[in-house]
């Protein structure tokens, strides 16, 4: 794979990811369902590119990767069922611009976990991304969905921090589409008791949009994340995933009329140059580790 080659798959990575939360409005299933049959999914595509498209040696597990690899797996499906909560009560766009928060948390988190020194740009990061969020919500009245939705898309982010640091912890020892393989079967696992008494009412057009999204917005969006990152440097994969939020939004507009306030058009573009700066300024030039999480949702 080229460098250009590269940048295409992100962006195209990126788009994939900023679809999710509109295949997951277009199907009429509970979020329970959506990602049970989101996992499922998944696991059948990073299990095909696994087998044909990757050339890493899989790890024998030892039994700290696999707690590991549990707890990752119960936060991969707390985040994912919180996002589509979101997207249900307040709208894709709504529902991205919260889930968008995750850098803040994560800077904040690994200060406390891994004892890091948090940087100036750093706390730049997480002052813009706050302003982004009040200026997101409409109002803070929580009988209404949008601040609701709001709250829950914030959660999955949070979620998806902790997600992320559950992954760097274990990065060194096991590759990333075996890990995210792994936690996608936890996540099927763990939602098969409340999400098989609703399959059989799943329409078959909601199975389409479920399995897109399984395959095309979790297994090859990672997997074109993955092998972009062996020749583009971390730090531009974190400015293309920037973009993220921009398809969702203008996908959600374009289907179902979601038409964003200028509020929440600004409150974007905060959150969204707060990423870019950070990420510019972070030194991150770094390659990532073995493990490294895909900005996934």
């Amino acid at each position: 794979m080229t460098p250009r080659t590269a940048l295409g798959a992100l962006h195209i990575g990126a788009l994939m990811f900023g679809l999710t939360g509109v295949f997951g409005k277009l199907a009429a299933a509970s979020p329970t369902v959506i990602v049970f049959g989101r996992a499922f999914f998944a696991v059948l595509a990073l299990a095909f590119f696994a087998r044909f498209a990757s050339n890493t040696h899989w790890q024998r597990l030892r039994a700290q990767d696999g707690r590991r690899l549990l707890l990752g797996g119960l936060l991969l499906a707390g985040h994912w069922v919180s996002f589509f909560i979101a997207v249900k009560v307040a709208g894709v766009a709504v529902a991205t611009l919260g889930f968008a928060s995750f850098p803040a948390f994560t800077v904040l988190l690994e200060g406390l976990i891994f004892r890091e020194r948090i940087r100036a740009n750093e706390i730049l990061l997480v002052v813009l991304v706050s302003i982004g969020l009040v200026l997101v919500t409409p109002d803070f009245d929580l009988a209404s969905g949008a601040t609701t939705g709001l709250l829950w898309a914030v959660a999955s982010g949070l979620l998806f921090s902790l997600l992320s640091l559950t992954n760097r912890a274990g990065s060194a020892h096991v590759p990333p589409v075996q890990a995210a393989l792994c936690q996608n079967v936890v996540v099927g696992l763990c939602l098969l008791p409340w999400a098989a008494p609703q399959l059989s009412d799943v329409r078959p057009i909601d199975w389409l949009w479920i399995g897109l999204l399984g395959v095309f917005c979790t297994g090859l969006a990672h997997s074109l994340f993955v092998a972009s990152l062996a020749v583009i440097k971390a730090r531009t994969a974190a400015v293309v995933f920037t973009m993220e939020p921009v398809y969702g939004i203008a996908m959600a507009w374009l289907l179902f009329d979601e038409n964003p306030t200028l509020r929440m058009l600004l409150g974007g573009v905060v959150i969204i140059v707060a990423i870019i700066v950070s990420s510019q300024l972070g030194g991150g030039s770094k390659k990532p580790k073995v493990g490294a999480q895909a900005p996934s949702h």
